[in-house]
């Protein structure tokens, strides 16, 4: 995506919106910024077509932030889109819509620049299906592959993310909810509290009737027990989609 950004910032918290749209009127990569207070007028503004970059705030009374990006992408040419929130429970829904940064408030200048230039910069960007997970930890944003994530489980309101890389973490979103949108990706449910990415099961083993999974994290094989209703369901997807990175005992 060329410079010279039609940028539209949409917040229903006025000192913020004004705050944001000074920070882009800096950039100068950024040639117009307009704004809009609620779902409804940015629409408005969105059907000119003239808008090519998107801040959007999650948390809005009426239309949401997540349900303006599913509208947009719907769009010939849908705007990149940027979600501005002040927490990370939506990471996995906004990604899934494609986004193209996630950024935590209180939002940082520089921060907000590097989002720009990654927005810059989408068109020279080799892309593949693999879709990236912002985490947050100590105000700093970090982004996960997908692909890496061997293990996901549940704690309370949130998910633990266990990388191939030995790291974790947490997200807050309902296991059932990532377990749906992850199917497609290879992920399965195998407990109430445990999500597997069958690219990262290393052996499936049956005793007694019992069924339980080897997962590789980090350096370490990780057992987990899987539950007799999704016992059937997981052998099958195993032998269906990859019959050769594990083996049957």
């Amino acid at each position: 995506m060329a410079a010279g950004l039609h940028a539209l910032v949409v917040d229903d918290e006025l000192p913020l919106l004004e705050e944001l749209v000074w920070m882009l009127e800096r950039d100068e990569r950024i040639d117009v910024v307009q704004s809009a207070r609620s779902g409804t007028e940015a629409l408005r503004v969105l059907e000119g077509g003239a808008i090519n970059l998107v801040f959007l705030d999650i948390a809005m009374p009426g239309l949401s932030g997540l349900e303006i990006a599913s509208l947009l992408s719907r769009f010939k040419q849908p705007p990149a889109i940027v979600f501005v929130t002040a927490h990370d429970a939506h990471a996995v829904e906004a990604f899934e819509l494609n986004a193209a940064d996630y950024l935590l408030k209180p939002i940082r200048e520089e921060r907000l620049r590097e989002s720009v230039r990654r927005v810059c910069e989408a068109d020279t960007v080799p892309t593949d299906a693999d879709n990236t997970i912002a985490v947050e930890l100590g105000g700093v944003t970090r982004f996960v592959q997908r692909s890496t994530i061997a293990l996901v489980e549940a704690q309370g309101d949130y998910v633990r993310l266990h990388t191939t890389d030995g790291t974790s973490h947490l997200i807050r979103t309902p296991l059932s909810t990532l377990a749906d949108t992850w199917a497609d990706a290879g992920f399965v449910r195998v407990h109430r509290s445990h999500v597997v990415n069958l690219a990262h099961v290393r052996e499936v083993h049956m005793e007694a009737g019992r069924c339980s999974v080897l997962v590789d994290v980090g350096t370490n094989q990780t057992e987990i027990q899987v539950a007799r209703r999704h016992t059937r369901a997981l052998r099958e997807l195993i032998h269906d989609r990859v019959p050769r990175s594990g083996s049957i005992s």
